[in-house]
């Protein structure tokens, strides 16, 4: 998204009632996706929709979504991300939640999904220690597999019509809706309103057409809630809950990465300004997503985790608000005491559905893309990013997988995220495995520590028989790092903080070396603060020339924020 085109920031507050239009609007993204995913669970399992634990989970979805939601809209402590990423039911769980289903009914279900819960948690609490496996390269390749898996299914449903519709009735309302959600969604004061605009004309147009029923909004009760339904839990941990475990565990890394790819997206396209990801942010989206899957658990319904739709609904509509994402959270937590609400929305013709989701998908895609390119096309993050899409594709076409193979296993093979993200994490983990040993230091982080680091850095250039030039460049690069971390900010106090503790990596490969400094947390990201120079100052403040020197020396800057911890990763190129 270019410079400008975001209407409302994070920290900007749209007039209250064009706050509550928008969450309004947003809200009708997910709505058929949190109230289709259970059903499809239920018929699967050869459950009846109609049953009181499909009403149950229903409004277990929709109230629980619309709770994770605001909490990813404010933050509250280390939970959410203070972005407006919206939360659904997930399908990344289709297939096991299924088994689950089928081998021991709702309870066995509830319990699995509370061990996946569990396994968030850890992943969002120790996300530092994953940060080499956990990529953008992988994010942005996962959240690209997520297009490949969804658009089949958009395509399965723009000739969807009921028996007695025109023939061409279907194809004609997705088109007209595709037409409309893009043509406002690229000019116009209607931006914001691209979506609504297409659902209403698309309607329009199905109505008279036979496409469009409006019975199960006639029929639905207008306020009320479930008295019945929950399953309770399966604590026995038979031997089928220990054969479903492994999968529900898989699942939910894979579930885990879609949420640190669209936390780093939504972050890219919320400000006006670039900003470098805040992975305090990640960290916080990955934990709500953990107590999602957990209300989920606890609740008896199926896991919830964040959308993708909802980066792309960012980019689309330009609107990042808090304010607004509080605003979907409170809708769909009211459509769950309101059952002919959520019928309405549940009636949504799917040719009308399909053209949104080709829509949100294509931008989906290329925030994925965008995100691989943010951190570097080299050529083996170039082979990472093809064979790992590729190998994605194939598994999610069905044709690679053994007639053989039946059951929950071939539901996992053919989920082209599942595997397409198996292979990129394996194929980083080998990357790093067969990269040079790097060399550790570990000492305190003061002005002392300059001199240890400088001959620290001297033998290991030495060492790969760098010229003096070279090692001049690099123990200077490691300097400037080293005094802004310590000094930070003009102004800042760090009376109180206690002595930190460095520890710094340093790795050389041939003509390159990177450099990782670990420590305590700091307040201000160094990358942004970069970011704000300018190229040619007339008189550079004082405190801007540590910056402009280490912007000199560095071939690129990397400052990863979270909890208590700073993570400064500088690449040093050798000059010839």
């Amino acid at each position: 998204m270019s410079v400008g085109s975001v209407r409302y920031q994070p920290d900007e507050r749209p007039p209250l009632p064009a706050g509550i239009a928008l969450g309004i609007q947003l809200a009708l993204v997910p709505i058929g996706a949190i109230l289709l995913i259970p059903v499809i669970v239920a018929r699967g399992a050869g459950l009846s929709a109609t049953s009181e634990w499909m009403t149950w989970a229903l409004f277990v979805a929709l109230l629980g979504t619309g709770l994770i939601t605001i909490l990813q809209s404010v933050r509250v402590g280390r939970f959410g991300a203070g972005y407006l990423l919206t939360t659904g039911t997930s399908s990344s769980f289709i297939a096991v939640n299924v088994a689950a289903l089928q081998s021991g009914g709702p309870a066995l279900l509830a319990t699995l999904i509370l061990a996946a819960a569990l396994l968030y948690l850890v992943i969002a609490f120790r996300l530092p220690t994953l940060r080499r496996l956990l990529t953008p390269t992988v994010a942005g390749t996962v959240i690209m597999l997520i297009t490949v898996a969804v658009m089949p299914v958009a395509f399965g449903m723009i000739a969807s019509a009921p028996e007695g519709a025109p023939s061409g009735a279907a194809p004609l309302t997705f088109f007209v809706t595709l037409a409309v959600i893009a043509v406002f969604g690229m000019r116009g004061r209607l931006k914001p309103w691209s979506l609504v605009l297409g659902f209403l004309v698309g309607c329009a147009v199905a109505y008279p057409l036979g496409i469009l029923d409006l019975s199960p909004v006639r029929e639905a009760a207008w306020l009320g809630a479930p008295s019945a339904g929950w399953p309770g839990l399966d604590l026995s941990f038979g031997p089928e809950f220990w054969a479903l475990l492994p999968a529900f565990w898989f699942v939910t890394l894979v579930a885990a990465l879609k949420t640190l790819g669209n936390s780093v997206a939504v972050q890219r396209l919320s400000w006006r300004k670039p900003r470098a990801p805040d992975y305090r942010a990640v960290e916080g989206a990955v934990a709500a997503d953990g107590l999602g899957c957990l209300i989920g658990g606890l609740g008896g319904t199926t896991p919830m985790t964040t959308y993708s739709s909802s980066v792309a609904v960012v980019e689309l509509t330009g609107v990042a608000s808090r304010r607004v994402g509080v605003a979907v959270g409170c809708v769909l937590i009211g459509l769950a005491f309101f059952p002919k609400a959520a019928a309405l929305f549940a009636v949504v013709p799917d040719p009308v559905a399909a053209a949104a989701i080709l829509v949100l998908m294509g931008v989906l895609f290329t925030a994925g893309m965008r995100l691989v390119v943010a951190e570097g096309i080299d050529r083996n993050h170039g082979v990472i990013v093809g064979v790992s899409f590729w190998v994605g594709s194939a598994f999610e076409s069905g044709l690679v997988v053994p007639a053989g193979i039946q059951g929950i296993w071939r539901g996992v093979l053919e989920s082209g995220v599942t595997m397409g993200g198996l292979t990129v994490l394996l194929l980083i983990l080998f990357l790093e495995w067969t990269r040079p040993r790097p060399r550790r230091l570990v000492l305190a982080l003061d002005d002392g520590a300059v001199r240890r680091i400088a001959a620290f850095l001297t033998d290991i250039a030495t060492a790969r028989r760098w010229n003096h030039m070279s090692r001049m460049r690099l123990v200077g690069a490691a300097e400037e790092a080293l005094l802004t971390l310590i000094h930070g900010t003009p102004g800042r106090s760090d009376d109180g903080d206690g002595e930190r503790q460095l520890r710094l990596t340093a790795r050389v490969e041939g003509d390159s070396a990177e450099l990782e400094f670990i420590a305590a947390g700091g307040k201000e990201n160094i990358e942004d603060r970069l970011a704000l120079l300018s190229d040619e100052p007339d008189a550079p403040e004082e405190h801007e020339l540590g910056l402009r020197l280490l912007r000199h020396y560095a071939g690129s800057v990397r400052h990863q924020q979270y909890h208590g911890l700073d993570i400064l990763s500088v690449h040093v190129e050798a000059t010839r």
